[in-house]
């Protein structure tokens, strides 16, 4: 059983599903919580990655983390003592995350934990409380890099601890060649000429002051900005009457969130990127792509040391000389895997299965 609650999910999956198809052991059963749900970009993903629709959809929704990691254990508990699945593998640091490790570790189901080992060590983030809880529960733990794993030893995890490589480099590596730049005819913009800005995080966006302070740097800028606009952060941008800075006259250009291989391109073909998604800081490292951070810290640490990736917080004079003076270094340094880590995955569940 795999349970998936957000897009990044989704991703995460997507090779694991490839694998699993080479393999008739295998019967997976794919569970959404519906923690982030939108019909027609989930549809997007589907085709995009080539993953099969969710098995089950609890449709749990937005609300507090309390509530939906609770709501989310209620509905995974029921379905896991009916399908009895071998093993429940959970993706991440989201809260359906922690709520299919919780609720499989208490009925007894081995849990895999892909992309284990990462910390922040910034407790203010729900992710941060979600990957380590679920690590210390799951009997499996599939780490990206070598720094994952030593997280997890300083912790005393030491058994069933396996260094896979990273799985979005699996995704990456088989969609690159298929990106088509059709995205950027459509906005009327050219490669290289834009930079790109992600923003979702509840530490940027629910604080307005912090928000703010993103916005008011990014207008400042003087280049070409394109911003997939998640929905909570456009609701905040109505909320705090920042409206205008989608203004025709202005630089950014707002555009509803997009499907992996549109976002890709995007990101292949900008100057530079803008975020505070991890999923990004990666993809940004793995094109080549210089990265402004839009956080004080990182769980991809290895990005900020070679100086691929800089941390600025929500510092707007940081941001402003950044955007006009960062070049992505010469490096070759390879700290994730060499896009395998599916294979190695599914190699160690058909163990655990068998």
């Amino acid at each position: 059983m795999v349970v998936v609650g957000a897009r990044p999910n989704f991703i995460k999956i997507a090779p694991l599903f490839w694998e699993f198809r080479k393999r008739p052991e295998f019967a997976p059963i794919l569970i959404h919580t519906g923690q982030h749900y939108d019909y027609e970009m989930s549809r997007i993903f589907f085709k995009d990655l080539d993953i099969p629709a969710p098995d089950i959809n609890l449709g749990i929704g937005s609300g507090t983390h309390a509530w939906q990691t609770g709501q989310s254990m209620i509905g995974l508990e029921k379905i896991m003592a009916e399908k009895k699945p071998g093993a429940v593998a959970v993706i991440g640091d989201i809260n359906a995350t922690l709520a299919g490790s919780l609720a499989a570790a208490k009925l007894h189901i081995p849990v895999a934990h892909i992309e284990a080992g990462l910390r922040s060590f910034n407790k203010s983030m729900p992710e941060e409380i979600n990957r380590v809880l679920t690590d210390h529960v799951s009997d499996f733990l599939f780490c990206p890099t070598r720094n994952a794993i030593a997280n997890l030893k300083r912790e005393g995890i030491i058994k069933g601890v396996f260094n896979t490589g990273d799985i979005m480099l699996d995704v990456l590596n088989a969609k690159l060649k298929k990106c088509h730049p059709a995205i950027l005819e459509k906005l009327g913009i050219e490669p290289k000429k834009y930079l790109l800005l992600t923003v979702h995080r509840a530490g940027n966006v629910d604080n307005a002051e912090n928000f703010k302070k993103i916005i008011d740097a990014v207008s400042r800028i003087g280049e070409k900005v394109v911003f997939p606009t998640h929905p909570r952060t456009m609701a905040q941008l109505n909320n705090l009457d920042l409206k205008n800075f989608f203004a025709p006259q202005g630089n950014v250009i707002g555009i509803d969130p997009v499907g992996y291989m549109e976002m890709l391109s995007l990101e292949k073909n900008a100057k530079m990127i803008l975020t505070d998604s991890g999923g990004v800081q990666k993809e940004a490292f793995w094109l080549k792509i210089p990265c402004v951070t839009l956080r004080n810290e990182t769980e991809w640490v290895e990005t900020v040391a070679i100086g691929a990736n800089v941390l600025v917080g929500t510092d707007k004079e940081k941001i402003i000389r950044l955007a006009h003076h960062f070049v992505f270094p010469k490096t070759e340094k390879n700290y994730y895997g060499i896009g395998v880590a599916a294979r190695k995955i599914a190699d160690k569940l058909l163990d655990v299965l068998q």
